[in-house]
């Protein structure tokens, strides 16, 4: 093997990861020594591509619902079916209103029945269910197994899942447990890519700008939202199984240029690079001792997984976990049922089509990609997370005000207030479940051990998946009174979540002083000895 750096003999270290195919390749092809950065923009591009297919897939759901279940069914008589006809209820006026309503002439047994709103709804909440409890179990196995195996079988897993769903078209199947069961097994599949991801990414790209480089990378969530419901509508005329079959492809073939191309770490390609200290998870040895990179070694060094109890007792851990719970209470709220909300209210006296409202809602997306860019940068340039993560979920609290109080005066006030809504409550949400989960990934109180960030980011992130589908569901409950009461219960999750950082911000803030005074003093001390000479 070729090592990247000179003639020095790649360190020999143990690991569960092997070289990706289409790097050997590579790597043989060239008879060159491939650069560090080369390897981190191959990183970059394929989690990126991976994860925007996670979400791709995932959207389609939501977009085929009005083809399965086209008709406004009225409450049926079980308890699952009444508390989620209770949630979209609302939704469903008469053109006596001022909404018109679009309602196709045929749909797709046994969701085209008097329950069947209820029956899509018990399929979501199966998914979410599922994909929060799978979570914790997936980052358990991810920081025990070769990632990129683990991350290809997930996305394998989930492509092959939506083509089983879309063939339900063709083989004409009606049966609600068909698909109930394809869902529960696409939740879990599902839950294999944030962990994965988020942990190949901290192998690769040290504490400085990790902020900003993965509040940038984190725009793969918005990618993938916008991407999945384009596919989705434009091959929905030709047959809802069209809208699963595309996304299940490109997820298939997402996960083969994973196999074939990602490295997981710098150990599994030899790369090594001495002008970042921070960059390289080995350099801190089982005993503790610094060893210079570039410094040739037969040591085997084994690190062992971090356990899951041992990933919730991380300094920070707990309340980064339970701030982001509330946090996709609040992201999760606005991408299940803004479309809906904006076209069920009155914007300049009028009300807008559900194909307008869809479109119109991707600006929440949009100031979300900014607002994580800017989290991240602005949590790199004063090094302190917690601090940027509260500040902006209450910015979010006003934000949230204003949109409801003035979203309806026009068009572009909505589209603006929308737009800055997106900013402030993805900005902590993107933070956290990113360049934070990576931070606390290799927390000191490790000793240098690098197999605890697939564990800490499903922790961080399955807890706050939970908040993601109870916010919805209580969304439901709550909107059958008025739209106001949702916004008061947002506006509450986001100021609890920021109460939730408190001892966290209090700590950086006392650092900050610290090395302020600290420095001070050292200027102090130093001024006599200048005015001498």
């Amino acid at each position: 093997m070729v090592s990247t750096v000179g003639s020095l003999e790649e360190p020999k270290t143990e690991t569960s990861c092997s070289k990706p195919l289409g790097i050997q390749f590579l790597q043989y092809k060239k008879n060159s020594k491939i650069s560090y950065r080369f390897y981190q923009a191959i990183v970059i591009v394929v989690t990126f591509f991976a994860y925007a297919c996670y979400h791709a897939t995932r959207k389609t759901t939501s977009i085929v619902k009005t083809a399965l279940d086209p008709s406004t069914p009225e409450l049926s008589s079980g308890l699952g079916s009444r508390l989620f006809l209770l949630a979209r209820k609302p939704f469903f006026r008469s053109s006596e209103n001022g909404v018109s309503s679009s309602v196709q002439e045929t749909g797709w047994d046994p969701f085209n029945g008097s329950d069947g709103t209820s029956l899509l709804g018990e399929i979501d909440l199966a998914f979410l269910s599922v994909y929060a409890l799978g979570m914790f179990f997936s980052g358990h196995l991810g920081d025990r197994i070769d990632l990129r195996i683990f991350l290809t079988l997930g996305m394998l897993g989930t492509g092959i899942l939506s083509l089983l769903f879309g063939f339900g078209f063709w083989l004409d199947i009606h049966s609600f447990y068909y698909f109930l069961i394809i869902q529960l097994f696409a939740g879990l599949f599902q839950s294999t890519g944030w962990p994965s991801v988020v942990a190949v990414v901290g192998n690769w790209f040290g504490k400085k700008k990790r902020g900003l480089i993965m509040g940038i990378w984190n725009a793969h969530t918005s990618v993938g939202n916008i991407s999945g419901s384009l596919i989705a509508s434009a091959l929905l005329k030709y047959g809802w199984g069209w809208s699963f079959i595309a996304p299940g492809l490109l997820m298939c073939f997402a996960g083969l240029v994973v196999f074939l191309l990602l490295p997981v770490s710098p150990e599994t390609v030899g790369a090594y690079e001495d002008d970042e200290d921070d960059l390289e998870p080995n350099k801190v040895t089982a005993e503790g001792v610094e060893e210079p990179l570039l410094v040739s070694s037969t040591v085997a060094v084994k690190e062992k997984a971090v356990g899951f109890m041992d990933a919730w007792k991380i300094p920070g851990v707990a309340p980064y976990a339970l701030c982001l719970f509330f946090s996709k209470l609040v992201a999760y709220t606005f991408l299940y049922w803004l479309p809906f909300y904006i076209s069920r209210t009155e914007i300049e006296g009028q009300y807008l089509s559900d194909e307008t409202a869809g479109n119109l809602s991707t600006m929440f997306d949009v100031g979300g990609v900014i607002g994580g860019i800017l989290a991240g940068h602005i949590s790199d340039r004063l090094n302190a997370r917690a601090i940027t993560a509260a500040s902006f979920t209450y910015c979010a609290i006003p934000a949230l005000y204003f949109y409801l109080s003035y979203g309806h005066i026009s068009l572009y006030m909505n589209v603006a207030l929308m737009f800055i809504t997106g900013m402030f409550v993805n900005g902590p949400y993107a933070l956290i479940t990113t360049a934070v989960s990576t931070d606390l990934g290799t927390h000191s109180s490790l000793n240098g051990n690098s197999r605890a960030l697939a564990t800490v980011t499903a922790i961080i992130d399955g807890t706050g998946s939970i908040g993601a589908a109870l916010g919805p569901l209580l969304t439901g409950y709550i909107s059958a009174r008025s739209w106001s009461c949702v916004f008061t219960m947002l506006m509450v999750a986001a100021l609890v979540a920021g109460l939730l950082l408190t001892r966290l911000v209090l700590a950086e803030v006392a650092e900050k002083i610290r090395v302020s005074r600290s420095q001070m003093f050292n200027a102090s001390s130093r001024s006599p000895v200048t005015i001498l000479v």
